[in-house]
């Protein structure tokens, strides 16, 4: 009986081990998208990534990029929030989500700007991108012209909805995607929309629904933007915060609505689990001046940022630091050049570097520049 017992314990054991390996490799492979990414917002280091630069339709995940000009124009005062917008003939005729403008209707910048970041209206977006730029076309080219000044090499648009219909070279990649989120999300009047669940415009008579059901499910979710169309699938950018970190995940061509969120919710809880944010302790007294050759002054101290955080995975502890500091350069000198580093390193791995800038310009000595000190003194 003892023996019996022995082997039936044995054989539980021996039989459950491929049913845990089974249960993992099936949780991946149920969960499809062509591409996905988790960011670290605060440090812009990718935790996670799987085929993250792949050129693909990233439907109305597109809308990121018209919120950013739409936010941007508002803090330059181009456009304000009580600005009335009239609907063209072209906003009316977008299809896919929308909120039914009518040709020649008013709506204020920011019944508009919340129809789009909650609703996704492509008529509002529509309506809204042309009264930033001029007219669609126009705002178009902005959005691009966006997409090179933040460096990113695989965007380009062709209209500012995501609709995919009709277009021939329309596309982004996760990467792309979470830079752009990064930017987004510095402007809190986009997480006062994009963390609202229901709301509505026309005094009650139109109800705007979030795409993105993570904002009722998902502890720390701040935003983002859903997309979906035939062509792209299921696409989701998905923004969350805790304990003072901040992640971006995006999600391109996922098979089911389903599974966009199931692998957000994964990269999520992933970053979460297993990363934190530190900040750099620098000693000053460390850094020392740069002797300026031929400068107008004859050192200048550099400076490091104001504050560096860097990303570790939890536990990480022991840091070290080196400094790298010029003994001299040549002048002239500009604001901004680069004269030293600090190289943050743990268990002698380099995790993180510093760089430390000059302050101000410094100009070069001139035999003018000589003349007009001695003179001055005169």
């Amino acid at each position: 009986m003892k023996k019996l017992i022995i082997f039936i314990l044995s054989l539980s054991l021996l039989t459950s081990i491929p049913v845990t390996v089974f249960a993992e490799k099936q949780a991946d492979t149920e969960i499809k998208a062509k591409s996905s990414i988790l960011m670290c917002m605060d440090t812009k280091d990718v935790i996670k990534e799987n085929n993250s630069y792949e050129h693909l339709s990233p439907a109305s995940v597109t809308k990121i990029m018209t919120i950013l000009l739409i936010m941007e124009a508002i803090d330059s005062g181009h456009i304000s929030l009580d600005d009335m917008v009239t609907a063209s003939e072209n906003a009316v005729s977008k299809g896919g989500s929308q909120i039914w403008l009518e040709v020649g209707e008013q709506m204020s910048v920011n019944d508009l700007l919340k129809a789009v970041i909650i609703a996704s209206a492509n008529d509002a977006c529509t309506a809204l991108g042309e009264y930033v730029a001029g007219s669609d076309s126009a705002f178009v080219d902005n959005m691009n012209e966006r997409a090179e000044q933040l460096g990113l090499s695989n965007t380009h648009f062709e209209n500012c909805t995501g609709l995919d219909d009709s277009v021939t070279n329309h596309y982004s990649c996760a990467y792309d995607l979470a830079v752009i989120a990064c930017e987004v999300m510095k402007h809190d009047l986009v997480k006062e929309y994009s963390t609202v669940w229901l709301d509505s415009l026309r005094n009650g008579k139109t109800e705007l629904n979030n795409t993105n059901k993570l904002v009722n499910k998902y502890n720390g979710i701040t935003g983002l933007k859903t997309g979906t169309t035939s062509n792209a699938g299921f696409c989701l950018c998905a923004t969350a915060t805790r304990d003072g970190m901040n992640l971006v995940s995006v999600v391109l061509g996922a098979d089911t609505s389903e599974d966009r969120f199931n692998l957000t919710t994964n990269l999520l809880d992933y970053g979460f689990a297993n990363y934190s944010l530190n900040f750099i302790k620098l000693d000053k007294s460390k850094i020392t001046p740069v002797k300026i050759k031929n400068g107008i002054v004859k050192s200048v101290t550099p400076i490091p940022p104001e504050s560096k955080s860097i990303l570790v995975k939890k536990g990480t502890k022991d840091f070290t630091y080196e400094y790298k500091i010029e003994k001299e350069v040549q002048a002239p000198v500009k604001a901004g050049q680069i004269l030293g580093e600090i190289t943050v390193k743990c268990e002698d791995k380099e995790i993180a570097s510093v760089p430390l800038k000059a302050e101000n310009d410094v100009k070069k000595t001139t035999f003018l520049y000589i003349f007009e000190v001695l003179f001055s003194n005169i």
